[in-house]
């Protein structure tokens, strides 16, 4: 995955996750939270993003999360729908 809108999730979700993670092994949550509101950003200004698109990564995730991750993810979706 790429960047959001190349997320399909379905059964090759881990294989996505395991993909995106491996660069990003060792940073910190605050450095992870860069580099996701950095691609974010990016999306959004040259017009690859939708809210559309983040509400469907949201409904794709949240899920497997619980309920505290949940929270947290559903607050950085509405920073980034805001973007």
């Amino acid at each position: 995955m790429k960047d959001f809108a190349s997320f399909e999730g379905g059964e090759d979700i881990v294989r996505e996750a395991e993909k995106i993670t491996g660069p990003l092994s060792g940073k910190t949550e605050q450095d992870l939270m860069k580099e996701i509101y950095a691609r974010a950003l990016a999306g959004k200004r040259s017009g690859t993003l939708t809210n559309d698109q983040i509400d469907a990564f949201y409904a794709q995730i949240a899920p497997m999360l619980d309920s505290t991750r949940r929270k947290k993810l559903d607050r950085i979706v509405q920073q980034l729908k805001r973007m």
